[in-house]
Formats: structure tokens, C-alpha cells, sequence
């Protein structure tokens, strides 16, 4: 694909947050047209959606909170949303990490219905560094990233309900969900950052835009 073409159309949340510009020119490299919006209305225009995200669960929900039935309607709807790190977290129901850090709980999008935990034992928190991507399942995000590495900087990891919520795990003293997936399909978050994934994380974002041009 060369620069002129754009493949799909795709909108990033900027509810203060998150890493835009890198994952912006990320998204760009894969071909699609990014426009970093603060209004939900802007949702029923993109062919998908990114919520990215770098901080603490509590805060990035009640952030987010504006947005909330504007992510559900477009759930619902098919339109494929992407959350990276943070935003990942964001989709499931409820995080420990409110709670670790005295805040009380604080209630996720409940998108991918599950829990996100911290790391325990001797495992040095927060986990960063590169780790390989083992696929569990096919979902069109993962063509081509079986074995591959990506880029992690995280304290919690997800818990789905579902075991089929989970696409691929990752190794970090054990086996942790680092790519899931609702039921349907077009709801799917990335522990790691893409962005920050060299090639894989390429790969990655170009599967979303192929998913985004084909919704």
C-alpha cells in the first residue's frame, strides 16, 4: 500500500490518557486515516475505533466515562474497537487495581466480561521488556504474529470469563491472556503495545485496518 491509499477510516479516544501520537502515526504507517477525537458523536462516522491508554484503571475510567454508552452502542453494532494496554483493560468488567491502590472499585466498559490482576509472587512488577506472542485461536488481528515478540510495560493482566475470549497468551512466569476478543469478534484488546512492537506491532495494526476496511 503506498501513502496515498487509506484503507479505512479510524478514530482514536482521546480521553487524556493515552499515547496518541505514537500510536496515531502507527496507524498511519498501516494504512489508515487516523483522526484523534474527544467527541463519541465522531463514532458512528469511523470504519473502527482505538482506545489507547497509559496510567491507572480507576482514572482511566472515570475519564472515560463520557464515552461509555457511545463504546457499548458501537460494540454493538459491529464496528471493530481496538484497546491497547490500558484500553485493554478498560474493556473488561473490573480491575484489582482500583482496589490495591485504596481508590475503592471502579467498573469497566464490560465489554469482554472478566477481571484484570496483578502480578503476584517474587515476578518483578511492573512486567516490561519483549515477550512471544502464543496464539490460541484464530481471530483475523493475529494473521501472521504466531511466535513473534511485542513490547510490554504492565502491572495487571486480564482473567476473561471466557476461556474463548482469549487469542493469545504470553509467558511471564505463567501464561497470562495478552490478546483477547469478545464473542463476536469485532471487540479485541492488545496487552503489549503495538506501536512500540517494531515490525509485529506493524503487522498487528495493519490486521485491525484490513478488519476496520472489511466491517
Amino acid at each position: 500500500m503506498n501513502a496515498t491509499q487509506t484503507a479505512a477510516e479510524v478514530v482514536v479516544v482521546d480521553y487524556g490518557l493515552g499515547n496518541l501520537r505514537s500510536v496515531t502515526r502507527g496507524l498511519e504507517r498501516a494504512g489508515a486515516s487516523v483522526d484523534i477525537v474527544e467527541d463519541p458523536g465522531a463514532f458512528s462516522r469511523a470504519d473502527g475505533i482505538v482506545l489507547p491508554g497509559v496510567g491507572a484503571f480507576s482514572e482511566g475510567m472515570e475519564n472515560a466515562g463520557p464515552f461509555r454508552d457511545a463504546l457499548a452502542d458501537a460494540a454493538a453494532d459491529g464496528t471493530p474497537l481496538f484497546g491497547i494496554c490500558l484500553g485493554m483493560q478498560m474493556l473488561l468488567t473490573t480491575s484489582e487495581e482500583a482496589e490495591h491502590a485504596g481508590q475503592g472499585g471502579a467498573e469497566g466498559l464490560d465489554l469482554i466480561p472478566g477481571t484484570n490482576r496483578r502480578f503476584t509472587g517474587d515476578l518483578k512488577v511492573p512486567h516490561m521488556g519483549w515477550n512471544e506472542l502464543e496464539v490460541q485461536r484464530d481471530h483475523p488481528l493475529v494473521e501472521g504474529v504466531d511466535g513473534e515478540y511485542a513490547y510490554f510495560v504492565h502491572s495487571y493482566y486480564a482473567e476473561p470469563e471466557a476461556d474463548h475470549a482469549v487469542v493469545a497468551t504470553t509467558d511471564y512466569d505463567r501464561d497470562f491472556p495478552s490478546i483477547i476478543a469478545d464473542e463476536a469478534g469485532n471487540v479485541f484488546g492488545t496487552q503489549f503495545h503495538p506501536e512500540k512492537s517494531g515490525e509485529t506491532g506493524l503487522r498487528i495494526l495493519q490486521n485491525f485496518v484490513e478488519i476496520c476496511a472489511e466491517a
